[in-house]
Protein backbone atom coordinates (compact mmCIF):
# COMPACT_ATOMS: atom_id res chain seq x y z
CA UNK A 1 0.00 0.00 0.00
CA UNK A 2 0.85 3.36 -0.80
CA UNK A 3 0.36 6.58 1.80
CA UNK A 4 0.32 9.89 0.78
CA UNK A 5 0.42 13.04 2.91
CA UNK A 6 0.85 16.75 2.06
CA UNK A 7 2.94 19.83 3.11
CA UNK A 8 2.47 23.78 2.41
CA UNK A 9 5.56 24.86 1.68
CA UNK A 10 6.69 28.81 0.82
CA UNK A 11 6.60 27.59 -2.95
CA UNK A 12 3.16 26.14 -3.05
CA UNK A 13 1.56 22.83 -1.81
CA UNK A 14 3.79 19.40 -2.02
CA UNK A 15 2.00 16.14 -1.93
CA UNK A 16 4.27 13.19 -0.71
CA UNK A 17 3.92 9.48 -0.88
CA UNK A 18 5.58 6.73 0.56
CA UNK A 19 5.25 2.38 1.13
CA UNK A 20 4.94 2.17 5.20
CA UNK A 21 9.01 3.27 5.53
CA UNK A 22 10.27 5.07 2.66
CA UNK A 23 9.36 8.04 0.46
CA UNK A 24 8.33 6.97 -3.16
CA UNK A 25 7.39 10.33 -4.48
CA UNK A 26 7.13 14.01 -3.64
CA UNK A 27 5.62 16.51 -5.98
CA UNK A 28 4.65 20.27 -6.30
CA UNK A 29 0.92 20.48 -6.25
CA UNK A 30 0.37 20.40 -9.72
CA UNK A 31 3.17 19.98 -11.27
CA UNK A 32 4.01 17.79 -14.79
CA UNK A 33 4.44 14.59 -13.85
CA UNK A 34 1.98 15.04 -10.82
CA UNK A 35 1.68 11.78 -9.39
CA UNK A 36 3.35 9.79 -12.17
CA UNK A 37 4.18 6.80 -9.49
CA UNK A 38 1.12 7.00 -7.24
CA UNK A 39 -0.93 3.74 -7.57
CA UNK A 40 -4.89 3.82 -8.26
CA UNK A 41 -5.42 3.49 -4.43
CA UNK A 42 -3.57 5.40 -2.31
CA UNK A 43 -4.57 6.30 1.59
CA UNK A 44 -3.99 8.95 3.59
CA UNK A 45 -1.93 8.80 6.48
CA UNK A 46 0.33 9.89 9.18
CA UNK A 47 3.63 8.31 8.93
CA UNK A 48 7.44 8.27 10.74
CA UNK A 49 8.52 8.98 7.34
CA UNK A 50 6.44 12.04 6.55
CA UNK A 51 7.12 13.22 9.61
CA UNK A 52 11.11 13.00 9.13
CA UNK A 53 10.53 14.25 5.78
CA UNK A 54 8.57 17.50 6.84
CA UNK A 55 11.67 18.17 9.14
CA UNK A 56 13.82 17.81 6.18
CA UNK A 57 11.78 20.39 4.48
CA UNK A 58 11.32 22.79 7.17
CA UNK A 59 15.14 22.71 7.72
CA UNK A 60 15.29 23.54 3.88
CA UNK A 61 12.77 26.27 3.26
CA UNK A 62 14.33 27.86 5.91
CA UNK A 63 17.37 28.45 4.18
CA UNK A 64 19.80 25.83 5.41
CA UNK A 65 20.93 22.22 3.52
CA UNK A 66 20.03 19.69 5.98
CA UNK A 67 22.44 17.08 7.38
CA UNK A 68 20.07 14.00 6.64
CA UNK A 69 18.02 12.33 3.96
CA UNK A 70 14.56 10.61 4.94
CA UNK A 71 14.89 6.94 3.41
CA UNK A 72 13.98 6.58 0.31
CA UNK A 73 12.88 3.94 -2.95
CA UNK A 74 12.98 4.97 -6.39
CA UNK A 75 10.55 3.31 -7.89
CA UNK A 76 11.80 4.02 -11.79
CA UNK A 77 14.00 2.38 -14.74
CA UNK A 78 17.65 1.68 -13.89
CA UNK A 79 18.83 4.10 -15.96
CA UNK A 80 16.53 7.23 -14.54
CA UNK A 81 17.93 5.51 -10.79
CA UNK A 82 21.52 6.12 -11.81
CA UNK A 83 20.77 9.46 -12.84
CA UNK A 84 18.84 10.49 -9.56
CA UNK A 85 21.82 8.91 -7.63
CA UNK A 86 24.08 11.50 -9.34
CA UNK A 87 21.66 14.17 -8.55
CA UNK A 88 21.91 13.05 -4.91
CA UNK A 89 25.73 14.13 -5.24
CA UNK A 90 24.84 17.63 -6.08
CA UNK A 91 25.66 19.89 -2.99
CA UNK A 92 23.02 22.12 -1.84
CA UNK A 93 24.08 25.74 -3.39
CA UNK A 94 25.37 24.00 -6.48
CA UNK A 95 24.53 22.81 -9.59
CA UNK A 96 25.66 20.80 -12.38
CA UNK A 97 24.82 20.41 -16.33
CA UNK A 98 23.19 18.11 -18.17
CA UNK A 99 26.17 17.38 -19.98
CA UNK A 100 28.66 16.52 -16.95
CA UNK A 101 25.36 14.09 -15.55
CA UNK A 102 25.79 12.38 -18.69
CA UNK A 103 29.47 12.17 -18.61
CA UNK A 104 29.21 9.98 -15.81
CA UNK A 105 26.62 7.80 -16.56
CA UNK A 106 28.71 7.20 -19.80
CA UNK A 107 31.57 6.20 -16.99
CA UNK A 108 29.25 4.02 -15.35
CA UNK A 109 28.34 2.17 -18.04
CA UNK A 110 32.30 2.50 -19.98
CA UNK A 111 30.73 3.81 -23.02
CA UNK A 112 32.01 6.52 -24.95
CA UNK A 113 29.29 9.44 -24.74
CA UNK A 114 25.66 9.32 -22.64
CA UNK A 115 23.31 11.89 -24.59
CA UNK A 116 22.42 15.02 -22.36
CA UNK A 117 18.62 14.50 -23.78
CA UNK A 118 18.23 11.14 -22.25
CA UNK A 119 19.71 12.53 -18.81
CA UNK A 120 17.22 15.32 -19.34
CA UNK A 121 14.10 12.74 -19.64
CA UNK A 122 15.39 10.90 -16.33
CA UNK A 123 15.80 14.16 -14.39
CA UNK A 124 12.44 15.82 -15.79
CA UNK A 125 10.74 12.30 -14.77
CA UNK A 126 12.29 12.64 -11.31
CA UNK A 127 9.50 11.48 -8.64
CA UNK A 128 11.22 12.70 -4.85
CA UNK A 129 11.23 16.23 -6.13
CA UNK A 130 13.55 18.68 -3.82
CA UNK A 131 15.22 15.71 -1.99
CA UNK A 132 16.98 14.14 -5.28
CA UNK A 133 17.64 17.78 -6.28
CA UNK A 134 16.86 18.14 -10.04
CA UNK A 135 16.50 21.78 -9.83
CA UNK A 136 19.91 22.04 -9.64
CA UNK A 137 20.51 20.75 -12.99
CA UNK A 138 21.02 23.16 -15.37
CA UNK A 139 21.97 23.69 -19.25
CA UNK A 140 25.83 24.00 -20.41
CA UNK A 141 25.37 27.35 -21.58
CA UNK A 142 23.56 28.32 -18.11
CA UNK A 143 19.84 27.64 -19.29
CA UNK A 144 17.51 26.96 -16.66
CA UNK A 145 15.50 24.98 -18.18
CA UNK A 146 13.46 21.80 -17.57
CA UNK A 147 12.07 21.39 -14.24
CA UNK A 148 9.15 19.95 -13.76
CA UNK A 149 7.88 22.25 -10.95
CA UNK A 150 7.87 25.15 -13.47
CA UNK A 151 11.04 27.64 -14.02
CA UNK A 152 9.93 30.38 -11.52
CA UNK A 153 10.22 28.06 -8.95
CA UNK A 154 13.75 26.66 -10.29
CA UNK A 155 14.98 29.84 -10.04
CA UNK A 156 13.56 30.57 -6.25
CA UNK A 157 14.83 27.57 -5.31
CA UNK A 158 18.56 28.14 -6.73
CA UNK A 159 17.97 31.72 -4.99
CA UNK A 160 16.99 30.48 -2.10
CA UNK A 161 20.11 27.76 -2.05
CA UNK A 162 22.31 30.91 -2.61
CA UNK A 163 23.41 29.31 -6.26
CA UNK A 164 25.55 32.55 -7.73
CA UNK A 165 22.95 33.26 -10.41
CA UNK A 166 24.76 35.96 -12.80
CA UNK A 167 25.13 33.52 -15.44
CA UNK A 168 21.82 31.48 -15.77
CA UNK A 169 19.32 32.91 -17.78
CA UNK A 170 15.46 32.13 -18.64
CA UNK A 171 15.35 30.89 -22.04
CA UNK A 172 12.67 32.95 -24.65
CA UNK A 173 11.23 29.29 -25.57
CA UNK A 174 11.99 25.80 -25.34
CA UNK A 175 11.36 23.51 -22.52
CA UNK A 176 11.50 25.51 -19.44
CA UNK A 177 8.06 27.20 -20.18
Amino acid sequence: MIYTSHYDSPLGGITLAADRFRLTGLWFDGQKYFGDTLPENFEKKNLPVFEETFRWLDIYFSGKAPDFTPPLFMETTPFRKSVWEIMLQIPYGKTMTYGEIAEKIAVQKGIARMSAQAVGGAVGHNSISLIIPCHRVVGTNGNLTGYAGGIDRKFRLLAMEKVDMTNFFVPKKGTAL
